[in-house]
């Protein structure tokens, strides 16, 4: 089913079958560099069924991206539950195949997913965690009109990660 379109792409809930486009994403330790590691095969399956799962719950998650003209799975971007310094957020986040890098994918399907947010779910701001060496993804997100509200230590398999948050209010 899908859930967003845009003029290049259309977003719908990832699946089960999306296993191998999803490894070819969360597998690559360039693409990865953000979380500091490449996902198992363990992992990548467990980080499908919680996206699966929060659908339920929550009503969104990361969503599979898919090219229109490729009919490819080239990345994911969607709504999700965050925390910082006890605090909860709803953010966005957005992963892509290195491949499709510098196309502006990523700002025109997170695009899609805060109209979504604000005019759908009726949220009144959106947030993005968002490490500071991370350039590429700070452009994203000032592209999306949103600005750094504070910095922030991410607790991460028993690391401390410096995070600037991010918000957009609508």
């Amino acid at each position: 089913m899908i859930i967003l379109r845009t003029p290049r792409l259309f977003l719908r809930k990832l699946q089960t079958d999306d296993y191998r486009s999803v490894c070819s994403i969360l597998q690559d330790i360039d693409v990865m560099y953000a979380w500091e590691h490449p996902f198992s095969d363990e992992e990548v399956v467990q980080w499908i069924d919680e996206n699966m799962i929060r659908y339920h719950r929550d009503g969104y998650r990361y969503w599979a991206v898919i090219e229109k003209a490729s009919d490819q799975l080239i990345g994911v971007t969607g709504l999700i539950s965050e925390q910082a310094d006890d605090e909860k957020y709803v953010g966005i986040g957005y992963i892509y195949q290195k491949s499709y890098w510098g196309n502006g994918y990523a700002f025109e399907a997170a695009s899609a997913c805060i109209d979504y947010a604000f005019n759908i779910l009726h949220l009144n701001e959106i947030t993005a965690q968002i490490r500071p060496e991370n350039t590429a993804s700070r452009k994203v997100a000032e592209r999306l009109g949103m600005s750094v509200t504070k910095q922030f230590i991410r607790r991460d398999k028993n690391r401390d990660i410096p995070h600037l948050l991010y918000r957009l209010i609508l």
